[in-house]
């Protein structure tokens, strides 16, 4: 009896010291582990040729860029300490930051700056892409021609980059564009692939490809200050009810907006003692949009009637739990050229006076949504019950999302419904979303996937494209929005929050509107 309570004893110690040590090696090790939705299929975000959403968050904590956004989605100096544009509106100088070192530590010059770029137009990846204007090839239709937006860029000394572009419309497009190139040092395109190297907050540790985990070291000599949290292990879980179950068991420490996390899901590990849910005003825009050359479709009174039958602030209360925001523009409520034109609040006796007046006569609406995302199945559903309700046929068709994206492009479709991140935070995108399909290469692939034509919309928002007079720029965006707004090829529905679950360990988060990591060089241990 003596012997049996004795290994007891033993076997009791021996667990309070595992299991202190474990905890006091976790609390105080600095390390943070971050769970991701999206898996990575690669480290490349300067050369790859197709988007990789996973890799890109970690851009923003390996590396730095020349440009980003300010809380106003205006483009602002990051490893540029100031921007400068010439007389001739085609020049733009960037004086470059002092004291700034890559992880190999290899001082940061203008030569890195200008190999980037260099590198990346060579890469023909698709983020070079943006840097062309595509023209119609008379001699072959299928490949347009490839005008480079970029004149010539020059290193006049290690700390001043200049760079010029074809013609001045082209100088804000140069900035917005510099905000998603990660900047590297010179020679050193193919390591990138495998082993990246920046001027970021964290540097690259190793990635463990089978399990799709990578790890990253704070930067002790990074030019803004050393992180507070000494280690990131980014890990990969696609599956919610996993998330769920890492995130109350402590393996994981914080999630950014969770993808696979439906509202419910939120209120739910809010109630978890050891949990917190941040949530903070998002900028991307939850939308419908319509095929306006669609016989049923194309009298905007119709597209009018289905705005005033959906109750939004409903479904944001209700069906979101709040974590949303009514959007009454593709442009975020931040931005500096946001409008928000005419408002369609939710009044189901106009929509039913503006059917009479656009002559439906009750053809059926087929309504496609992408397959997989219970939101977006349940607030769809929603809308079909009060488009019906005030007499419009609506039936909903659920199709995978390359199968939707594919029939969008081609124009097989009259309403649809998705979100655009990211994107719809710079004015330039409504240029983007509804000029006219003039040319051959914008019909096989623009955004313009509602068909929408306008030539007065098209006059003004290519006036503003191409001015450099920024107040001048404000006025007529937001002619081109209400222009928007009355003929409605999109219902901007709301722009969804934030939401970042953590562990009570981590503090002072400050996720920006964007959405994007870079909060995470900022948080600290409790």
């Amino acid at each position: 009896m003596l012997r049996q309570t004795f290994l007891s004893l033993a076997i009791f110690t021996i667990l309070i010291i595992v299991f202190s040590g474990s905890s006091c090696n976790r609390t105080n090790s600095g390390a943070v582990t971050i769970a991701n939705s999206d898996k990575f299929s690669s480290l490349d975000t300067l050369s790859t040729t197709s988007p990789d959403s996973a890799a890109d968050r970690l851009r923003n904590l390996i590396f730095n860029s020349l440009v980003k956004k300010s809380d106003k989605f205006e483009y602002i100096g990051d490893l540029a300490k100031e921007i400068k544009f010439g007389e001739d509106n085609l020049t733009v100088t960037f004086n470059l930051q002092e004291n700034v070192k890559f992880h190999n530590g290899q001082p940061f010059s203008s030569a890195d700056a200008k190999y980037t770029l260099d590198a990346l137009l060579e890469a023909k990846g698709y983020k070079g892409t943006a840097f062309y204007d595509s023209k119609p090839n008379p001699e072959d239709l299928k490949n347009p021609i490839k005008e480079p937006h970029i004149t010539s860029i020059e290193t006049p000394d290690a700390k001043t980059l200049v760079i010029k572009v074809r013609r001045p419309a082209l100088v804000n497009q140069l900035l917005s564009n510099l905000v998603a190139i990660p900047i590297i040092p010179n020679n050193t395109i193919e390591q990138q692939k495998t082993s990246p190297i920046g001027t970021g907050a964290f540097k690259f540790g190793k990635f463990d490809q089978l399990n799709n985990i990578v790890e990253l070291d704070a930067f002790p000599e990074y030019w803004e200050g050393t992180p507070k949290i000494g280690k990131l292990v980014v890990k990969t879980v696609t599956d919610a009810n996993a998330l769920q179950a890492e995130l109350q068991s402590g393996r994981i420490d914080i999630v950014p907006n969770p993808t696979n996390f439906s509202a419910d899901t939120f209120n739910s590990v809010a109630q978890n003692p050891n949990l917190q849910v941040v949530q903070t005003n998002g900028a991307n825009i939850r939308y419908m949009s319509f095929n306006v050359s669609n016989e049923t479709l194309k009298n905007p009174k119709l597209r009018q009637a289905v705005a005033f039958a959906i109750d939004r602030e409903k479904i944001i209360k209700e069906l979101l739990s709040g974590q949303a925001k009514i959007a009454h523009s593709v442009l975020p409520e931040d931005s500096w050229a946001y409008s928000a034109g005419t408002s369609y609040t939710y009044d189901p006796a106009k929509a039913k006076k503006l059917i009479q007046e656009s002559g439906y006569k009750g053809e059926k609406i087929n309504f496609k949504i992408a397959a997989g995302s219970t939101a977006i199945s349940q607030y769809s559903q929603v809308i079909q019950n009060s488009l019906k309700e005030v007499g419009i046929n609506a039936e909903i068709e659920t199709l995978e999302l390359n199968t939707l994206l594919d029939q969008l492009k081609q124009g097989q479709f009259q309403m649809t419904t998705a979100q655009w991140v990211g994107g719809n935070q710079d004015p330039i995108f409504l240029r983007d979303l509804f000029e006219s399909n003039e040319s051959p290469d914008k019909k096989a692939g623009g955004r313009n996937r509602s068909r929408y034509s306008n030539p007065e919309f098209d006059k003004i928002v290519n006036e503003a494209f191409n001015t450099v007079d920024k107040a001048k720029a404000k006025e007529l965006y937001v002619k081109a929005q209400e222009i928007i707004s009355n003929d409605l090829p999109y219902i901007t529905l709301w722009y969804p929050s934030n939401m970042v679950v953590a562990t009570k360990r981590i503090g002072n988060i400050k996720i920006n509107p964007s959405g994007e990591w870079t909060f995470i060089k900022d948080l600290t241990l409790n």
